[in-house]
This record gives C-alpha cells, sequence and structure tokens, in this order.
C-alpha cells in the first residue's frame, strides 16, 4: 500500500484511465497534463474493460463497425458507444456532420485517438515515471489493472485510486495493493467542490 507522501514526487507523464472525464479536467486545472491520453474524455465505467484493452495495446479499439449511437449528448454531440470496449464517446461525434448509423466523421476522429493512442505506448516505453488516475472503481478491478499495466509499462508506476463516497474529507483506503494509493473524498458536486481536494491529492507532484 503507497500513501500519498509515497507518490509525490518528479513524473515524466501523468495519465487519467476514466472513468468519466473528471481525471483529465483535473489534470488539466492542475497543470499537470501536457497532452491528452488516449480516454481522457470518454466515460469508461467498466475497468476490466480498460484493463483488457491495455492489454491488448488498444487492438479493436474504435473498429467502425463496433460504434452505435446511444443518445444525443447535447445540442452539438452524439453519444457514440464502442461495444467493443465499452467506451462512451460524448465528445467527437458532432450532430451536424454525422447521421446516426453513418458516421461521417468517423475518420477524423480515428486518427486523432491513433495518434494518443500511439503517443501514449511510446510515453509507457520509455522508462519514465508514471502516475495513472482512476476514479470509483473496486479494488479488485484496480488490481487487474495493475497486472495489466505491468504488462506495457517500461518504468516504474504507480496508480492513484480516488472513490467519491460519502464522507466529510479526504481519508485513505487500505487497500494494501502493490503500486496503488487509494483514497475516498466526498461525493457531493463531484465536478466543482472538491478542487481543492484534488490540489491537496496533486501537492508535491510535477512533470519533468
Amino acid at each position: 500500500m503507497l500513501s500519498l507522501q509515497d507518490i509525490k514526487g518528479p513524473y515524466h507523464a501523468i495519465f487519467s484511465l476514466g472513468n468519466n472525464c473528471l481525471p483529465g479536467i483535473e489534470l488539466r486545472e492542475h497543470g499537470l497534463r501536457r497532452f491528452a491520453g488516449p480516454i481522457d474524455w470518454m466515460g469508461t465505467p467498466v475497468l476490466p474493460q480498460i484493463s483488457r484493452m491495455l492489454r491488448n495495446r488498444f487492438e479493436g479499439m474504435l473498429v467502425y463497425s463496433n460504434l452505435l449511437m446511444v443518445n444525443q449528448a447535447s445540442e452539438e454531440l452524439y453519444n457514440i458507444w464502442d461495444q467493443e470496449y465499452d467506451l462512451y464517446l460524448n465528445h467527437d461525434f458532432y450532430v451536424h456532420n454525422n447521421f446516426p448509423p453513418d458516421l461521417l466523421g468517423y475518420p477524423d476522429v480515428k486518427i486523432k485517438y491513433d495518434r494518443r493512442i500511439a503517443r501514449f505506448l511510446q510515453t509507457l516505453g520509455s522508462g519514465g515515471r508514471i502516475l495513472f488516475i482512476r476514479t470509483d472503481s473496486s479494488r479488485e478491478d484496480i488490481k487487474e489493472l495493475v497486472d495489466s499495466l505491468k504488462q506495457i509499462c517500461y518504468g516504474p508506476f504507480h496508480v492513484l485510486a480516488v472513490n467519491h463516497e460519502p464522507v466529510q474529507e479526504i481519508e485513505m483506503l487500505d487497500w494494501n495493493l502493490e503500486h496503488v494509493c487509494a483514497v475516498k473524498m466526498p461525493n457531493v458536486d463531484i465536478w466543482f467542490s472538491n478542487r481543492f481536494r484534488w490540489s491537496f491529492l496533486f501537492q508535491g507532484m510535477y512533470l519533468i
């Protein structure tokens, strides 16, 4: 089990591993994100699927025949489901140039994600120190995630697991997992009210 003190210090990169946009937003707001990771802006509710995708080095991600329109996420965007890995894309397929089931904007979206995947895998293969952040996941699923990351990371890495629960302040979770620091923070208004708590978590971390 790692403490917050154990995961402080320099990192070559810090990546969000879901389960929604929140880690990516907090990394951006705290100046800890130089470029977008492959799933920063997706809904990824099923962590075992993400672990499998990492073991597969993203093979089969965003195959056109696996994409299905779920609903219209906003006036401008559709929510598209990648059935292979349970990915929900609600920031990429615009209403003005996609006409489900025909996703005419697909080629540009695929190019963008292929670029992010290549950069992600290159970074993990560089041997640098990497931090991964995942929200709202079980101990068992985080353990599987660590096992998957061991297969593709060529340097030291840590996982910061942040679960939103009915607590008053940040509390440590005693998961006793290698590579993992697990905490819980208040589950009220998670998109706005916890910014200073994320600042506390990130204190002493910086990119090199």
